[in-house]
């Protein structure tokens, strides 16, 4: 029987290096490709996670979401090598809590839509014939709570506060490709998915275990993995096309 191949994007850390290893750690059918803009360190995370003890194959892969030139080469060398995807995770992504008065404004806020959503976009349209290949194929956006509108707006949320202005940009646009790719695709095989990972440690708030831990209230990133995993083994298909997160769905 053939391994369930699975990609995901930015998976040398954080929540794409948990979830590769919470498919690694589950079973012996998924082949996870650990691609990111650095492959040493991609080699690095895959070492550490070998050690851990796991049941799945991994390789990795260089993949820099900001290239398209990068982007279709990995295409073109997972094509190769395994002849189509089953699972595509949209992961990379990067943060900046710059405030909008700043003069460099512009180059932070190009800097990050380049990442958070002209990269999943170029990814996913260079990877789709692949899913196509696929007769269980999902295409999986790791979005944030932060993206969601209705949140945002409504005073009584956790999520209504001034911060990350840019970064809560990047998302809803995110969302917005994600549900005109399942519009798209739904009637393709390929079921589309939009997911928060929830607050979990990151070092995309900063640097510092304050930052990374939120205080101390951010969970083990592999909860997120898990989400994800529960997505892929097709636990979530009825929520297909729709804003998940591991205790159900999110508004818009």
């Amino acid at each position: 029987m053939s391994p369930t191949i699975v990609l995901i994007t930015g998976a040398n850390s954080g929540i794409g290096c948990a979830t590769a290893k919470v498919f690694a750690s589950s079973s012996s059918d998924y082949h996870i490709i650990v691609a990111g803009r650095n492959l040493k360190n991609c080699e690095t995370a895959v070492s550490e996670i070998k050690a851990s003890g796991v049941k799945g194959n991994l390789t990795t892969l260089l993949l820099d979401v900001t290239s398209q030139e990068s982007v279709d080469t990995a295409a073109s060398e997972v094509e190769k090598q395994f002849g189509r995807l089953d699972v595509l995770i949209n992961n990379a992504g990067i943060s900046d809590t710059t405030l909008t008065e700043v003069p460099e404004f512009k180059k932070r806020l190009d800097a990050v839509l380049t990442t958070n959503i002209t990269g999943p976009a170029i990814v996913s349209l260079a990877f789709r014939h692949l899913l196509f290949k696929s007769s269980n194929a999902y295409s999986i956006y790791v979005s944030s709570g932060l993206g969601s509108i209705s949140q945002t707006a409504d005073p009584s949320s956790l999520r209504y506060n001034s911060g990350y202005t840019v970064y809560r940009l990047s998302k809803t646009a995110l969302n917005m490709w994600a549900i005109q790719e399942y519009k798209e695709l739904k009637d393709k095989g390929v079921k589309v998915f939009i997911m928060c990972p929830g607050l979990v440690r990151s070092n995309l708030r900063g640097k510092t275990e304050d930052k990374v831990s939120a205080g101390g209230h951010a969970q083990d990133p592999t909860v997120s993995g898990q989400t994800i995993l529960s997505i892929a083994e097709g636990k979530r298909d009825a929520d297909a096309g729709k804003f998940v997160h591991k205790d159900g769905l999110y508004e818009w």
